[in-house]
């Protein structure tokens, strides 16, 4: 039942307008065309690609966004926490991140159109994933360098099982950090980026 409820809701507003979130839609116009359609998850109109260019600095080395994905209840559960720990952990490194908002409706592939119209360096979406018996609140972060819409799915790094029994809020947000600074020192992301 909690992982049905996670599924079938986004993250709540009052949430986004604490932690200082613009949103924008992919192309799905509700929940129910998210679920049946993931290719428009990962699509933007122009609309909305426009908010993005005109609310974020633009060139960014580290673009990060969030996005309920399939399970709000994680993104509500962690979010607050991984944020700041990765953006501290970048700031001490001097790498400073570009300007944070949510996506609503999104699949995992729309950071690369996001890449490719604020022209990042890397970009990285911390997004709720499909709730599993152990847990609805385990919420990933995926990154990539220089992501290119169609580009291979072997090109993405992930740091998953980020919830309360898995890697901790505050623990993922600095190790994503790390992870964000090999790939900005390696030029290469996935597959490509060496241990």
């Amino acid at each position: 039942a909690a992982a049905r409820d996670s599924v079938r809701r986004e993250v709540s507003p009052e949430l986004l307008q604490r932690l200082n979130l613009f949103s924008v839609s992919t192309r799905c116009r509700d929940r129910n065309e998210y679920l049946t359609r993931p290719d428009l998850g990962r699509e933007f109109d122009e609309q909305a690609l426009e908010a993005i260019k005109s609310r974020c600095a633009g060139r960014p080395r580290v673009q990060l966004f969030a996005a309920g994905g399939l399970s709000a209840e994680a993104v509500e559960a962690n979010l607050a926490n991984t944020r700041p720990a990765c953006a501290d952990g970048l700031a001490a490194k001097g790498i400073a991140m570009g300007t944070p908002f949510y996506v609503e409706f999104a699949r995992v592939g729309c950071m690369d159109a996001i890449s490719e119209a604020l022209d990042a360096e890397v970009t990285c979406v911390l997004i709720g994933e499909r709730p599993g018996l152990a847990t609805a609140e385990s919420m990933s972060a995926y990154i990539a360098y220089r992501a290119t819409a169609g580009m291979p799915e072997s090109r993405r790094t992930v740091v998953s099982n980020i919830h309360k029994g898995g890697i901790a809020a505050v623990e993922a947000g600095a190790y994503i950090a790390d992870v964000i600074c090999r790939i900005l020192e390696q030029k290469a992301s996935g597959v490509e980026l060496k241990r």
